[in-house]
């Protein structure tokens, strides 16, 4: 599951954020004070970090967070001053939010900053499963019993989002504003066609996924190892 450190020493935003992000189907790791994050990052795998590093020090916070890993970092305050922004942002953060902000808008600010997250890394080796081959490096490839398996663009898009991930979750709405934008949002249809499609051309079984795994109500995950529990969409 994808991971976001919610450090906010205001308890209220804290809790709001914290519940926005439940909701959104992100797992959470929270620190009141900024200045515990660094001993939460050497010692979990995060994806996205949110913090209001608060006025003191808030440039050297934020430059000490961007040093010491590169996830995402989403700055939230209550300065609407220009300089605050630019100097946060230059120090390491990826994107700024003023407060009072909306939920949605808070999610949506995330799902972008992880977007480059959910590309696939640049790999050599081809990913092989039991079953069949991924390629997706150099021009991208599966080949099931010797023979390519043809893909579409959006198939290969929703594929390189799983596989670049794999073992993780990543949540319905990442899937959908990543193969098709913003505009897809809620319309989880999109998503069961393409990978009824995927599943139907490179699972052994298609109706007992082993692979492409559904994780009900949160999202979808590649299990190379096909050890994971068999779902249906």
């Amino acid at each position: 599951m994808t991971t976001v450190l919610v450090s906010d020493p205001d308890g209220r935003s804290h809790k709001l954020i914290a519940s926005a992000l439940r909701f959104g189907g992100y797992a959470i790791e929270s620190v009141r004070a900024p200045s515990r994050i660094g001993s939460v990052i050497r010692r979990r795998r995060l994806d996205a970090v949110i913090v209001d590093p608060a006025e003191t020090g808030a440039t050297e916070t934020v430059a000490a967070l961007r040093a010491q890993t590169d996830v995402p970092i989403i700055v939230v305050s209550g300065s609407t001053a220009e300089w605050d922004k630019v100097a946060l942002l230059d120090a390491g953060a990826d994107d700024y939010l003023t407060k009072p902000f909306g939920t949605e808008e808070l999610l949506a600010r995330l799902r972008v900053a992880l977007r480059h997250t959910l590309r696939p890394k640049e790999v050599d080796a081809p990913i092989t499963t039991a079953d069949f081959t991924i390629h997706l490096a150099d021009r991208r490839w599966v080949r099931r019993d010797g023979v390519e398996v043809r893909l579409t663009p959006l198939e290969w898009r929703v594929v390189e989002m799983l596989v670049g991930r794999a073992g993780h979750l990543v949540t319905q709405a990442e899937l959908l504003e990543g193969a098709w934008g913003p505009k897809a949002a809620g319309k989880a249809h999109y998503l069961r066609v393409q990978l009824t499609a995927i599943r139907r051309k490179v699972e052994p079984d298609p109706a007992r996924p082993r692979y492409f795994i559904t994780v009900s109500g949160l999202g979808l995950r590649f299990d190379p190892s096909a050890g994971g529990r068999q779902q249906r969409c």
